[in-house]
């Protein structure tokens, strides 16, 4: 593989290919703004001055709220030139989601974008006392503050260019450069930490088996606040020089018309995104011929829509990988693979990661044999954010990180995910804790108790259902629950149905019976 230049850290890199190639399309708004590398540069530097002058230091926690935008880009390459660390909230989170994850990094500003179906005003945060700051993005927002937040005009010192600049080559390697969300099965959602180097190289090898380069158009689906839309998204264009085009909000029927109007080369989703591209392009006469490379991730592709899409739509290859917040990528599938191992596996493990499968015991197994996926490498997170004791719950003193997800590796070193420890599920690629969203229940009001199980779903992959028990003298409408739930967490954290019963089962220890209510 092409060895990445020796840049270190993101604000180097975003100085040497600006440098180089100023005039390179790097962000394209479908009906906005276009950035080159040298204006991204320019923009960047603008804001890690505006948040200097504000008082951010190195190290220091921003926090980013908002959709894909050209915004969003701007911002996170200028909170990385002020030696920052970038706090990517979930567009879809309402007010208690956004405000548990700023307390918890102690991020004193918030840069807030647009909302997913209106522009989102700042208010929605209840009050939080180490927040100073709430900056407007410059996405179609109110320009409004939150009490006890003062208007970033507030007579702050301007910063130099050549101050910003010292700032942003003062940056190291192995400092932090993102805080990622990750839905856990203890409830609060835990703060993955990453670092400068582990992104660059990561990104730069995922980028090299994709084959991704200066040519490409890549429309990212994927929330920027998510791994991979920030990562293998918004990072990985940069580092290629690939054109990425942010997508506020996915609309199948909009999607096809844009691969067909820009010439879109590069597609990644969820088995859902690619179903629908299928179920367009039998229901109109798109032009996809400029698809070249799809990227898939998921623990199964059905074989059928590989092959569907390689014959449908010309494409050279499909690409499945495994990866998660607290190990970066672990492995991908290569190009010559037969279809078989892209729809079983999710290919071999990236360079510089080792992988292998336990029993219970922590004794490796034989290739064929099922356990849990451990990971070692480059790619294993600095920890989870100010929870030393939850780090040494997943990552042992060997340096592996136990991912909790079980697996098998096949004779040739292909890994097949086959079923999840934790009780997590995934509803259209987002991670949900039960756990948490049943402390987002409890906090209605009505509620002694709740349970929620994920079911397979024909749809979204999967979904959750919950089982709810009222407080004594309560009697709560399922329906006025769902409403509570929309209102109060992120879409797609709502279960599909809400069940009040009487009582919940338990097992023989006195814990929740969850296999009876997936019976159920």
């Amino acid at each position: 593989m092409g060895s990445m230049p020796d840049w270190g850290t993101l604000p180097r890199m975003l100085r040497d290919q600006a440098e180089r190639h100023p005039g390179d399309v790097v962000v394209a708004e479908r009906d906005g703004p276009r950035l080159t590398l040298a204006e991204l540069r320019e923009r960047a530097s603008g804001v890690a001055r505006r948040l200097m002058a504000l008082g951010v230091a190195p190290g220091d926690r921003v926090a980013m709220w908002g959709v894909n935008s050209a915004a969003w880009v701007t911002h996170a390459f200028g909170i990385w030139d002020a030696g920052a660390v970038i706090v990517p909230l979930s567009a879809r989170y309402k007010g208690i989601e956004a405000a548990q994850l700023i307390a918890k990094t102690g991020a004193e500003v918030l840069i807030a974008g647009a909302g997913p179906a209106d522009p989102r005003p700042a208010e929605l945060l209840p009050p939080l006392p180490g927040l100073r700051h709430v900056i407007t993005s410059g996405d179609p927002l109110a320009e409004r503050v939150p009490a006890g937040t003062e208007p970033v005009s507030s007579g702050a010192e301007p910063v130099s260019f050549a101050a910003a600049e010292e700032r942003a080559l003062a940056v190291r390697p192995g400092d932090l450069c993102e805080i990622m969300s990750t839905s856990g099965t203890t409830g609060t959602p835990k703060g993955v930490m990453i670092d400068h180097s582990q992104v660059l190289r990561g990104y730069w090898d995922w980028s090299e088996i994709v084959t991704l380069d200066e040519n490409d158009r890549y429309p990212v689906i994927a929330p920027f606040s998510h791994g991979f839309g920030l990562n293998a998204g918004l990072v990985a264009c940069v580092l290629r020089r690939a054109t990425m085009v942010p997508i506020p909000v996915f609309a199948p029927e909009s999607l096809m018309s844009l691969v067909s109007s820009q010439r879109v080369t590069v597609l990644a989703g969820p088995p859902t995104l690619f179903h629908r591209v299928l179920d367009e392009l039998d229901r109109g006469s798109w032009d996809v011929s400029s698809l070249r490379v799809a990227i898939c991730g998921a623990a199964a592709v059905p074989a059928s829509l590989i092959t569907r899409l390689v014959e449908r739509v010309g494409l050279e290859r499909m690409i499945n990988a495994y990866g998660l917040m607290e190990g970066t990528v672990v492995s991908m599938t290569r190009a010559g693979d037969p279809i078989e191992v892209v729809a079983a596996t999710t290919g071999r493990p990236v360079p510089g990661i080792e992988v292998k499968i336990v029993d219970d015991d922590g004794k490796e197994v034989a290739a064929g044999e099922r356990g849990e996926i451990l990971q070692r490498g480059y790619g294993v997170m600095r920890g989870y954010w100010d929870e030393p004791e939850r780090t040494a719950e997943v990552v042992d003193a060997g340096g592996w990180l136990h991912t909790g997800d079980v697996g098998v590796l096949d004779e040739a070193g292909n890994l097949a995910i086959v079923d999840r420890k934790k009780e997590l599920y995934i509803v259209n690629g987002f991670n949900v804790s039960p756990a948490e969203v049943e402390s987002l229940l409890l906090r209605e009001g009505s509620l002694a108790q709740a349970a929620v199980v994920g079911v397979p779903d024909p749809v979204s992959g999967e979904a959750g259902l919950a089982y709810v028990v009222p407080r004594p003298g309560a009697d709560p409408d399922p329906d006025a629950l769902l409403a509570w739930a929309e209102a109060n967490m992120a879409g797609y954290k709502v279960p599909k149905t809400i069940t009040v019963l009487d009582a919940l089962p338990t097992n023989p220890n006195g814990k929740v019976d969850k296999l009876a209510l997936r019976r159920r």
